[in-house]
């Protein structure tokens, strides 16, 4: 069992620019986690990640009426704890399709890139993509994967364990939207591993 508690969601504060851009910031002075990585759509309530207070998590959504696209440089391991302050910027938003990532994605898939589920870490740990350094990922962003399909290896206490995708809630084939982690990141119980659409 957990020994963290987890609180109601928390809504990003909210400011305009000039530019058109969306300035994201923190409601509280927190620890912050599972920051999305730029490119990653939100839609208005969409999650930002989570904000951890006195061992407190409440996930961090988007207000009503916010979208966009995440914009700025990518962060390496975004699932680790960063400390903010109240009103610290978190993230920009580019209005949706002013980025012109339009490109990157095949005709269709831009909606698609909102997560419909998120699975999370069900033990702490460090967190693997490969089972070894020459080996490919077990799951990469963009595939196709059924429950049971093994999503990761947590090494705790040098003791490697394979992470299966299970879900009540998860139907049977899904396409992994986003890799949370980094690979070696450390993730407690509960973080988010991957972010899941329909197939």
């Amino acid at each position: 069992m957990s020994s963290r508690l987890h609180a109601e969601r928390r809504q990003a504060l909210v400011s305009r620019l000039d530019d058109g851009e969306l300035e994201l910031r923190s409601p509280t002075v927190a620890l912050w986690r599972g920051a999305p990585q730029p490119g990653t759509v939100i839609t208005q309530q969409g999650s930002l990640g989570e904000l951890e207070v006195l061992g407190v998590l409440s996930p961090l959504v988007a207000p009503a009426g916010v979208s966009g696209v995440v914009t700025g440089e990518a962060r390496r391991g975004a699932a680790a704890k960063r400390p903010v302050e109240y009103g610290e910027v978190l993230l920009r938003l580019a209005p949706l399709g002013a980025l012109g990532n339009a490109e990157e994605r095949a005709p269709g898939e831009a909606s698609a890139s909102t997560a419909s589920w998120v699975f999370r870490a069900p033990t702490s740990g460090r967190f693997y993509v490969r089972p070894a350094p020459d080996q490919p990922a077990f799951v990469t962003e963009g595939a196709h994967i059924e429950r049971g399909h093994t999503t990761c290896l947590l090494e705790v206490m040098k003791t490697f364990n394979r992470i299966q995708l299970s879900g009540d809630e998860l139907p049977q084939k899904v396409r992994v939207l986003r890799i949370v982690p980094a690979d070696g990141d450390d993730v407690e119980q509960g973080d988010p591993l991957l972010e899941l659409g329909p197939a």
